[in-house]
């Protein structure tokens, strides 16, 4: 099975983002295209603006993209590949401005915080890796979610980003979904999980809160609840069992599902449509008022808990047999 995917994913986004950069610096503020309508013209200033910040994440991504691709190669050590993915979040956190500013105005302090969640669903979406569609399905669901809140603030830039990247997902998914004809490798899962971060931490939420409450800031962590809940549940059992976190198994929340008698395509299905409960709910985060906010993390926790019950369920009647 080639694992040239992560190559596809990696030239679709760098293509389509320095040919829109070109067009806009080149052809569009220069006046060259001036029979465009101005509401398509009117944010090339702005876009400009953040030329500097897009190449450098660009660069970015290369280095994710390289390292995950000598990972497929040579199956390079944990340690390695974590200290290279800290250094590539805290050089995205500082100096692209891709972190979490909400309440804290000290840079240094939302960097590293912003880092550590860069690093978190890096990892979480490169261990969704794990059976065919899953971990591009997901990241579908979960940046639909996120341009839909972008959306509905304003933003232009972060919201073209994500269709771009969601385009790019579903082309890949064509030959990802199971049955699949190809995968991505490390070198498209760190990728695709430094791009979900990207957007999670550039969108804003606590703006758009009409409610005018806090809460909404946490609308990241609805919408990653299924591969934030893969991590951390394979993380401690491989940490109870004595094994390094690091080193991957067949314990994912997927094969624990599977366990059930569900085929690749039924328990990849079971996932999205458990991501889409959690993230629709989170759309809904600005608006509500504290009751509605309580009732939406309830609902999360038990969608969280249904997936915890099969689990068990399977586990139990396995030991019967």
């Amino acid at each position: 099975m080639p694992l040239g995917g992560g190559i596809a994913i990696f030239s679709c986004l760098a293509i389509i983002i320095l040919a829109s950069a070109a067009i806009v610096k080149y052809l569009i503020v220069p006046g060259h295209l001036n029979w465009l309508d101005e509401s398509v013209t009117i944010h090339a200033a702005g876009f400009i603006s953040k030329i500097n910040h897009l190449m450098l994440i660009l660069l970015l991504l290369f280095i994710l993209f390289f390292l995950g691709l000598w990972d497929d190669k040579k199956h390079l050590g944990p340690f390695f590949k974590l200290v290279v993915q800290f250094m590539v979040a805290i050089a995205a956190a500082f100096f692209a401005d891709i972190r979490v500013e909400f309440f804290i105005e000290n840079k240094i302090i939302t960097s590293l915080l912003s880092a550590i969640w860069i690093v978190l669903i890096m990892n979480s979406f490169n261990f969704l890796d794990n059976m065919d569609g899953l971990s591009a399905g997901i990241a579908v669901i979960t940046s639909s979610i996120l341009f839909t809140a972008a959306a509905l603030n304003g933003q232009v830039f972060i919201g073209g980003l994500a269709l771009v990247f969601i385009g790019t997902l579903l082309g890949f998914l064509v030959l990802n979904f199971p049955p699949a004809k190809i995968f991505m490798g490390d070198a498209g899962s760190l990728v695709i999980g430094f791009f979900v971060a990207l957007l999670s931490l550039r969108t804003t939420y606590y703006n758009q809160a009409l409610s005018g409450q806090w809460y909404p800031v946490l609308m990241p962590l609805i919408v990653m609840a299924v591969p934030l809940y893969d991590f951390i549940s394979v993380t401690l059992l491989r940490i109870c069992q004595g094994k390094s976190p690091f080193v991957g198994d067949t314990q994912h929340f997927s094969h624990r599902i599977r366990k059930h008698g569900f085929n690749d395509k039924q328990t990849v299905l079971i996932l999205y449509l458990a991501t889409l409960c959690t993230g629709l709910g989170a759309t809904f985060l600005y608006q509500v008022d504290l009751a509605g906010a309580i009732m939406i993390f309830v609902q999360t926790i038990m969608v969280l808990s249904i997936i915890a019950i099969f689990e068990t369920t399977a586990g139990n009647e396995k030991s019967q047999e």
